[in-house]
Parts: structure tokens; sequence; C-alpha cells
């Protein structure tokens, strides 16, 4: 096994650990990315969907609340269940999950009953819910206390990709286009939105399968979180591991926070093809649809990198001054939102919106999660705090899509509250450490 260098107090990585880890993160990175192509499918798919069927707001929030709500649960049992699992495997699990549920979606469109989408997409929530806290599992034990900020920005990245990819192709499948600049494709029905992505999943997940590795010492390194134990398959009691994560306030704090960003940030992922189209009559095809499509992912990717540096490097790894900032400039951004009424404002705002939202999405959604429960237990404590997200978030499927179906005027100001108890619960806990004591290691369990 190579043996860290050191430079000035820090030990450096071996020969050859960053470019193992980098290929690592890559596979892992573009599977999780490929979940998002499989969950942000529903945004682009909903017009076609309720124009089909009939269905009001509403009703099809129902499909998004109890994915949301699905996602959620699933979050904290298989948080537990990916700390004895192991990172991979969960993430495979999940992947094969949402590429059946993604090809019977798309079937049950020949049959068009409310009831079926909701049960199919509730599972597909559940089974998604692998995916984040098996990849927080791996990158624990790859990454060091100081990197995590930053690989948390890489991470908000890597789910932008996955919005960006759908947000092109499924315009793309439903409009038509030339392949390779040979073959034309013509306008396909919403059921190829489903269809597609899965197929990519299926061929990343099988790269994945073969080259990711669980920890460093898989691929012969040593740790780099020596102090947090071995950062494989969780060795201790499950009572154990809950108790410690469940005891700690500043879990409890930051998933309260992380519940407020997931109610901003899916009251955009989910709504605003519908708005841009129904409001200000925009077409998934046009340069302004094509533009604002770009641009959430794209700013959302550059608020996460840029809010995970200044948490690690300025901050010295504390989040919850990053957040609180970026609380306060979001409320000030939706109130100002809703107060112009131009297809032109609408995109500046909403870019501003998902700059935001997605910056604290990263931050304490994954770098605090990894903080709290290091390598050893960070899939529970990410499941934990991430299920909040969208437990929060499910807020944004039947109740706003009531207040849609009112007017669409309530959008904004649906969005304002969370920004404010967001950044209220932030200050709160300013000067606080986020790190667990770590469990004693428990033979046989």
């Amino acid at each position: 096994m190579a043996e860290p260098r050191k430079v000035g107090i820090f030990a450096a990585h071996p020969p050859g650990f960053r470019r193992r880890r980098g290929l690592n993160w890559a596979f892992i990175g573009l599977l999780y990315t490929s979940f998002y192509m499989c969950r942000y499918n529903l945004p682009l798919a909903g017009g076609a969907i309720c124009s089909e069927f009939g269905f009001s707001r509403a009703q099809f929030g129902t499909i998004i609340t109890t994915q949301l709500l699905a996602y959620a649960c699933g979050q904290i049992i298989n948080g537990l269940l990916t700390d004895r699992l192991g990172g991979k495997r969960a993430m495979l699990i999940g992947a094969t999950g949402t590429i059946v549920m993604n090809i019977l979606f798309g079937v049950a469109s020949f049959w068009g009953l409310l009831s079926l989408f909701i049960v199919i997409r509730g599972i597909d929530g559940y089974l998604q819910a692998f995916g984040s806290p098996g990849m927080v599992k791996i990158n624990a034990a790859w990454f060091r206390h100081t990197e995590r900020g930053s690989f948390a920005g890489i991470f908000g990245f890597m789910i932008n990709l996955g919005r960006f990819g759908i947000n092109n192709l499924g315009a793309a499948l439903l409009a038509g286009f030339i392949f390779l600049g040979l073959i034309r494709i013509p306008p396909l029905h919403w059921r190829w939105l489903f269809w597609v992505p899965a197929g990519i999943a299926l061929v990343i997940g099988t790269c994945m399968a073969l080259i990711v590795k669980d920890t460093p010492e898989e691929a012969h390194f040593p740790p780099v979180n020596p102090h947090e134990e071995i950062g494989g398959r969780v060795q201790v009691k499950v009572s154990d591991v809950f108790k410690i994560i469940a005891t700690n306030p500043v879990v409890w704090i930051i998933a309260c926070a992380y519940a407020c960003t997931g109610a901003v940030r899916q009251g955009i992922d989910q709504w605003f093809p519908l708005f841009m189209r129904e409001v200000h009559h925009v077409d998934y095809q046009s340069v302004q649809f094509q533009f604002l499509a770009f641009l959430i992912p794209l700013v959302a990717s550059a608020g996460s990198l840029i809010s995970g540096f200044i948490s690690d490097k300025i901050f010295q790894g504390r989040r919850a001054p990053v957040a609180a900032a970026l609380y306060f400039l979001e409320t000030l951004v939706i109130l100002s939102a809703a107060q112009f009424h131009s297809v032109n404002a609408a995109i500046f705002f909403l870019i501003l919106i998902s700059l935001t939202a997605n910056s604290t999405h990263s931050i304490l959604g994954t770098a605090a999660a990894m903080d709290i429960g290091g390598a050893k237990m960070a899939g529970f404590a990410s499941g934990v705090i991430d299920s909040f997200q969208y437990f929060g978030g499910s807020l944004a499927g039947y109740f706003l899509g009531a207040l849609l179906d009112r007017s669409w005027g309530n959008y904004f100001y649906f969005m304002v509250p969370f920004g404010i108890i967001g950044g209220v619960l932030m200050l709160s806990i300013l000067g606080r450490v986020t790190s667990a004591k770590q469990p004693r290691r428990v033979s046989g369990t």
C-alpha cells in the first residue's frame, strides 16, 4: 500500500491517488447524473400528460408529492441500509430500480390512470433514494474534511448536468431532431422521455459496477480520514448509529433548513417548464426556453462550486454562515421576482433563485452530512438531512399545484417564507461544530 508524502503539517495524497479518485468519482457522478435525468423528465412531460388525460395541476402535483415523500422516507431507511451495504451496492440498487420504474411509467401511458402513475412514481422515488446516501458514503471515504465542501460543489455540478441533459434531450425528443446529422427522428410521444433516460442509466450503471471502489483501501491506497476509522461498510450496531445521529441537535436544525431549500428548489424544478409555457407562452424549442434550460443548471453548478469553496477555504469547513447569507439573498430575489411580469424578468429571476437554492442544497445536504457522519456514518447522516429536503419539497407538489389552479400569481409568493425560515435556522448554529462523535467498532455486528 502506498504511503502518503508529508507536505508541511498535512499528509499529501500518495502518487496515483488523485487519478484513481477522479476515475471513481467520474462514474459515481455520471450515474447520479443519470438518476436526475430519470427524475426531472416528469416536469417536461407534465404539460403533455395533463393535456392528454385531462389532469388538473393539483392532480399532476399529486404525482410529484408522492414521489418526493417516498424519496424522503427512502432517504432515512436507505441511509441506514447504505451504512451496512456499502455505497456502491446501494447506488446500483437505486439504478436498477429507477431504470425499471421509468420504463413502466412510459408503459403506463397506454392506460392513462392517475393512480397507476402515482404508484409507479412513488416506488421510483423510494428506489432513487439509494443514490444520494450511496454516493455520499463512497466519497466520504475518499475526501478529507477540508475537501468536502469542494466535493459538494462538484456533486452539485453532476446533479445539474443531469438537469441540463434532460432539459435538452427531452425538448429534442418532443420536437424531433436529426441524429448525428444523418437520421431524422420525428417528434416522439412523451413516454420516450422516460424510456431514453432509463437506457442511459443502464449503460452508465454497468460501467460504474465494473470500475468504482467503495474505499481507497480497496484500490490499494491508505485511508484519507484515519481519525474516522475505515470508511468501508460500517461495523457498529444500527441502534448506535441511529442514537448518535438522532441525538445531535445540529442534525435537526440543518434538516429543517434543508426542508426550506427543498420547497424552493422543487418549486422551481418541477414547475418552471409549465410556468413558462402557460404564463409566458414559451415553447420548449424556443430560444428563450433553451436559454433558460441551459442557464438554470449552469448557475446552479457555479453556485454549488463557489459556496463549497468558500465554506472550505474562508470559513474553514463551517457551512452555516454561507448558508444563512444564501437563504436571505434568496428571499430578496423571490420577492423581487413577484413584482415583475415580463418573460425576460421571469427568466432572470428563475435563474437567480436556482443559483441560491442549489448552493444551499450542496453545502448542507452533502458537505454538512459528511462532516456530521464522517466516513463511518455518512450514509445515515445524509439520509436524515436529505429526507427533509424532500419532505419540504413535497409541498411544491399537490399544495403548490392547488394554488396554481387558482392563479399563477401565487407561484413566487409560495417560496418566500422558506427563504426566511432557512436563514434564521442557520443563524442559530453559526458557531456550532457539526461533527459527531464516531462510534467504537463492535465485532460481529
